[in-house]
């Protein structure tokens, strides 16, 4: 039996290196290359996928090169490339309630876990928000810590740092 096809490219965004994979139709993978978690990422893809990385394009990928494009150009503050979330059904949960944080907001680990009605599952809501496999289009660099700090994040803290200036409108150097 062979095996389905991720197709994956590269994206180099003013904040780092970034990997989109499209399976079908829809986006599976926006993820930083510099995420530690980068090797578990693509192996739960590939595995729940049942599905191999192959080098190339398509249209779901040439749609979100567009709109990182004019994401990055502040032009662009909701995307609308379909999805497909890959995990167990609580990630997905967490994954989806990220497509509610208004663009130039953010919200702690805590208010997350309120929304997905589960206020005690803070820890898990913050280990969900690190399996993210589409960064961005699912904003996990818009939940930050009760304290406002900006806790761990995939791209690293430079990245997400950019990220909430760039939402902010505050032009960087």
């Amino acid at each position: 039996m062979s095996k389905s096809e991720i197709t994956v490219s590269l994206y180099r965004s003013p904040c780092g290196v970034l990997v989109l994979g499209s399976f079908g139709n829809r986006l599976c993978l926006c993820d930083w290359m510099v995420e530690k978690h980068r090797n578990l990422v693509d192996r739960r893809l590939c595995r729940i996928l049942a599905a191999e990385f192959v080098e190339g394009t398509s249209p779901v990928i040439e749609e979100a090169v567009s709109q990182l494009d004019g994401y990055f150009a502040g032009e662009r503050r909701r995307f609308d490339v379909p999805l497909l979330f890959v995990g167990t059904g609580f990630q997905k949960k967490v994954w989806s309630a990220l497509l509610d944080i208004p663009y130039g907001e953010t919200i702690s680990y805590g208010e997350m876990a309120c929304r997905i009605c589960m206020p005690k599952a803070v820890r898990a809501v913050a280990n969900a928000n690190a399996a993210n496999a589409i960064s961005l289009f699912a904003p996990c660099h818009r939940v930050i810590g009760s304290d406002k700090s900006l806790t761990g994040y995939g791209g690293g803290l430079e990245a997400k740092s950019y990220l909430l200036a760039l939402e902010s409108g505050i032009k960087g150097e």
